[in-house]
C-alpha cells in the first residue's frame, strides 16, 4: 500500500509540475507587458533593453536618440489620452516558420479609450526581446 502512494504522489507530483511549466507564448506575453509596464512609467533605458538590437545600432547617438523618441511618445500620449495608464495582455500567438511570437497588448488610456497593439517578440540566450 506504501509503494503505491509513493507512485500515486510522484507522478502527481510530475503532472503538476508539467502543467505549471510556461509556454513560449506566456513568456513572451510577460517580458512584452513587463517591456511596456517600463515605458509607461518613465523607465526608458528598461524599455530600451528590451530592443532586439543588431550589430551597429548599439551607437550611442542611436541610443540617445530612441530615449528621446519613447520621452516624445510618452508626452505626446499624456497630451493626447491623459497618459497610458495600464498595459494588458490579450494573447499571444507563435509563427513557428519565422520563428517569432506576436503579442497582443492593450494599451488603457487614462481618458478611458483602448488601444491593442501587436509586439513581435523573438527569443534570443533565453531572453524575450521585442524585434
Amino acid at each position: 500500500m506504501k509503494k503505491r502512494t509513493i507512485v500515486f504522489l510522484s507522478v502527481l507530483a510530475l503532472l503538476l509540475w508539467a502543467c505549471a511549466k510556461s509556454t513560449p507564448e506566456e513568456m513572451a506575453s510577460l517580458a512584452a507587458k513587463g517591456y511596456y509596464d517600463h515605458l509607461i512609467h518613465g523607465e526608458f533605458e528598461q524599455f530600451l533593453e528590451g530592443m532586439d538590437v543588431r550589430e551597429g545600432m548599439s551607437e550611442e547617438d542611436y541610443r540617445s536618440q530612441l530615449l528621446d523618441t519613447y520621452s516624445q511618445f510618452m508626452a505626446q500620449q499624456e497630451q493626447s489620452h491623459r497618459g497610458i495608464r495600464e498595459v494588458r495582455i490579450v494573447s499571444a500567438k507563435t509563427d513557428t516558420i519565422q520563428k517569432y511570437t506576436n503579442v497582443f497588448l492593450t494599451l488603457c488610456f487614462g481618458d478611458s479609450t483602448n488601444e491593442e497593439i501587436v509586439v513581435p517578440m523573438v527569443e534570443r540566450n533565453g531572453s524575450w526581446r521585442m524585434r
